[in-house]
């Protein structure tokens, strides 16, 4: 038994009456409280009748009545205006400051049994999906509606990233796009070098240079840190020149060349092709987030990314390594990555930080005409018969996956709700 559940049934109302204190006093629960997560009693403002007098004031829930003096709540002034101490075992009185003895509701015997058998089973499944026994029992509406829900906590949660970057550029949305691009480029296992990167090649700078390509490649490869050794072929060495002369003139410092993997990557998404398809992406396009801005066809933002790996890098995958000649183009999957997870949040808080409906309604627009994403939490999903048509079903599945599934977080998931609440 533990008190997080104690608490929930409480909030939900979830037991079977009558109710009475531990000395025969009947209770009625007229308003149950709000549940409070922070310091303090467990849910404020509840509404009670007790012994027939009407009591407005805060409820505290514990496993054990005794919790009560062990987490010094005696001595706490915050606890002075508890009217009832919910508890599943009452081991012992609790009397107040005032001298009063507390009112105690013992709710072992109140508990309907397919509750806990329900909540048991849950957090008990060994599998992924801890309800995936019995997905079937949600009704359809109600999971549309979650859905729709875990839509927006995941915007929420994906926003932290936007709202941080935007900090460090001081407003600057335009750098924030930018930044938040080059993380993506990286994929999950160079996210934080390529962020690096941005933050440390001013955008201004590449724009300056964007006439020559090749002194943009140069730029971005050595402030990666990749060109600080001697090389066999003449394009790695003409990089390096052009850098030498451009970290003199504008005083740059590159970034350690160590942080870049490679280890366990495909060779189509080493860092090597991926910086080389930045910098062309710099190159062909300005004002990355003016576009976003300005367009509500995901067709159009494609555009933006018709993008590939010099020519160099069509026989290479690493400096003075020859390989089977192919086009290193960029692959759409790594588009829908960077549209999903950097673009539309970045305009989705855009909407939010400029109270603009339109912003926040295009972003969502966009998730729905992306394609859904394939990866081994979706994967979970599609073993469930539960198959996304788009990327905002296959964001929501991800959100509950991430934040409920793989942390037990039933007691929060409204399927959960549903199935620990109904009879079997």
């Amino acid at each position: 038994m533990t008190e997080a559940f104690l608490q929930y049934v409480w909030q939900h109302r979830l037991l079977d009456g009558p109710l009475t204190t531990v000395d025969g006093q009947p209770i009625v629960v007229e308003r149950a409280g709000e549940l409070n997560r922070d310091a303090g009693p467990d849910f404020f403002d509840a509404r009670l009748v007790i012994g027939g007098i009407h009591w407005a004031g805060n409820v505290e829930v514990h496993v054990k009545a005794s919790d009560w003096n062990a987490h010094h709540h005696s001595s706490d002034e915050a606890y002075n205006n508890v009217i009832l101490h919910v508890v599943y075992v009452n081991d012992t009185d609790i009397v107040l400051q005032n001298g009063k003895r507390m009112p105690t509701l013992k709710i072992a015997d109140a508990i309907p049994e397919y509750v806990w058998d329900n909540y048991d089973e849950l957090i008990s499944s060994r599998q992924p999906i801890l309800c995936s026994n019995r997905l079937k029992d949600i009704p359809d509406f109600l999971f549309h509606l979650s859905q729709d829900r875990m839509i927006v906590e995941r915007m929420q949660r994906k926003t932290d990233d936007v709202q941080r970057i935007l900090k460090e550029t001081h407003g600057s949305w335009e750098e924030t796009c930018y930044i938040l691009t080059a993380r993506y480029f990286g994929g999950k296992t160079n996210a934080f070098p390529f962020e690096l990167l941005a933050k440390i090649t001013p955008m201004k700078l590449a724009a300056k240079i964007k006439d020559s390509p090749l002194r943009v490649e140069a730029l971005y490869f050595g402030q990666a840190g990749l060109l600080e050794q001697e090389f066999a072929d003449d394009f790695p060495r003409e990089l390096k020149e052009k850098y030498d002369l451009v970290r003199i003139a504008h005083k740059l410092n590159p970034m350690p060349g160590h942080l870049w993997k490679f280890f366990r990557i495909r060779p189509p998404s080493f860092p090597t092709l991926r910086i080389s398809q930045f910098a062309n992406l710099v190159t062909r396009s300005s004002n990355l987030f003016s576009h976003l801005l300005e367009t509500d066809d995901v067709k159009e933002l494609y555009g933006l990314f018709d993008v590939r790996a010099s020519d160099y890098w069509d026989t290479h995958y690493n400096f003075d390594k020859p390989v089977e000649c192919s086009p290193k183009n960029f692959g759409k999957s790594l588009v829908n990555n960077i549209l999903i997870n950097a673009w539309v949040p970045l305009l989705c808080y855009y909407g939010m930080a400029h109270d603009n409906q339109k912003y926040k309604d295009r972003a969502f627009s966009l998730l729905q005409q992306l394609p859904p994403e394939s990866n081994r939490i979706v994967r979970l999903w599609k073993d469930e018969n539960i198959r996304p048509s788009n990327a905002a079903e296959s964001q929501a599945l991800i959100q509950r996956y991430n934040e409920y599934c793989s942390r037990q977080g039933c007691l929060d998931c409204q399927f959960a709700f549903r199935l620990i609440k109904t009879k079997k």
